[in-house]
């Protein structure tokens, strides 16, 4: 008598032919679902952003010191900012050479047109006397902004991502050993906007900040430019965490 249900026994050498397709067929479609999940999964991720550490490529450069409100250093209408070695800001590099010419030995940190230098140790040398020439304040107003306190380092290159939560603990240790925070948020556009935080009066508030390093915050304060560079300088009382 002929069976119609097919049996598989596992030490047969063969499957029965209709057991063998429906395995087969199981097989392809379980490898295309897990191709289409990976893609699905690589696409949906966010996008790193276009920051940049030039690890290894340690050079010179050239330029006028300004101490304040954050160490850059200035060459022609453009400055980059200055901190040391691992997590330490450059303010003891550059001490008391405010306004010299000065050459030092870096490695560049750049991220949506904002850069910065990691200068190497012992490699700052005097070339001129200092230029007294400051580049004046231009006031733009008092404003509310909506955005998130960063560590400068890690967010313009050297760690990416360098913001948001998962990189809350390390933003903390860099802004207490002296590497200039930054407010980022965004305009009308949505074009993300950087401004050097600094307290009402202009002081720096790295130890001040620590508390609301890496939360959604919204912050009202005077805005600033400096050159090339935008300041927010607000009281901590302006500080107001967000959901």
């Amino acid at each position: 008598m002929q069976n119609d249900h097919e049996f598989y026994v596992g030490y047969l050498s063969k499957a029965p032919g209709g057991i063998a397709v429906l395995a087969r067929r199981a097989v392809i479609g379980l490898g295309l679902l897990t191709v289409l999940v990976a893609l699905v999964l690589v696409f949906a991720q966010q996008r790193f952003a276009a920051s940049f550490f030039e690890f290894g490529n340690v050079r010179e450069f050239q330029g006028i010191v300004r101490e304040w409100p954050v160490p850059l250093l200035v060459s022609g209408s453009t400055s980059k900012a200055l901190v040391a070695e691992g997590k330490h800001g450059a303010s003891s590099l550059v001490a008391g050479m405010d306004g010299l010419s000065i050459a030092l030995r870096g490695t560049l940190i750049h991220r949506d047109g904002l850069e910065m230098i990691e200068v190497a140790e012992n490699s700052v040398r005097v070339l001129g006397e200092a230029d007294r020439n400051v580049s004046a304040i231009e006031n733009l107003g008092t404003h509310t902004l909506v955005g998130e306190i960063v560590d400068s380092k890690c967010y313009l290159g050297v760690m990416n991502p360098g913001h948001t939560k998962p990189h809350r603990e390390c933003a903390a240790l860099c802004i207490r050993g002296g590497i200039p925070p930054l407010f980022v948020a965004r305009d009308a556009a949505n074009h993300s906007i950087h401004l050097w935080l600094m307290s009402e009066t202009g002081q720096p508030v790295n130890q001040q900040v620590l508390d609301f390093v890496a939360e959604p915050m919204e912050i009202t304060g005077q805005v600033s430019r400096i050159g090339d560079q935008m300041y927010f300088n607000a009281s901590l009382a302006a500080y107001k965490r967000l959901p």
